[in-house]
């Protein structure tokens, strides 16, 4: 496939506990390259074929890199800008849970690292799928996303679009 999507950098004022916040909320590996500078998540496994067997597709990794000098770029000095965007829309990366993984639990392991909770319990017909959403500590959003299957029981506390 041409143009493929391979990776999706988030900004932080401090990697290194972005990569803790993201290894305790979603159990993910967090592989240091060089700590401190560049974390790769490594959230493990790989994309399933329709019948549910593992394809030869890894799964995507996410990258935090230091606000205040974000790498790769040609010039080895710091470029601007040095901080943290913290007005307006910003990027969002969405997060598939696992069928044995439960919203409330990852929701709960983010407000308690400091996380801010954006919403919960919400259904969007549009895409069949059940989510809800969290600014991680450095402001960077989160969906979490579950799928809504063929006859979704959607609960009567879920907001709906």
């Amino acid at each position: 496939m041409a143009n493929s999507l391979i990776f999706v950098d988030l900004p932080s004022d401090d990697p290194s506990a972005a990569g803790k916040f993201y290894a305790e909320v979603l159990g993910w590996e967090n592989d240091p390259r060089p700590e401190g500078v560049f974390h790769r998540m490594v959230p493990g496994g790989f994309f399933k074929n329709k019948d549910g067997s593992d394809s030869q597709i890894g799964n995507l990794h996410l990258g935090i890199n230091d606000a205040a000098n974000m790498r790769p770029h040609p010039d080895p000095a710091p470029q601007a800008p040095f901080k943290l965007a913290t007005d307006g829309r910003k990027p969002r990366v969405w997060i598939l849970l696992d069928d044995d993984e439960k919203p409330e639990d990852v929701l709960k392991r983010a407000e308690d690292r400091g996380a801010t909770i954006l919403w919960r319990k919400h259904y969007w017909a549009e895409f069949n799928g059940l989510n809800h959403a969290f600014a991680d500590p450095w402001g960077n959003e989160i969906i979490l996303w579950e799928k809504g299957g063929d006859s979704p029981d959607v609960p009567a506390d879920y907001t709906r679009e």
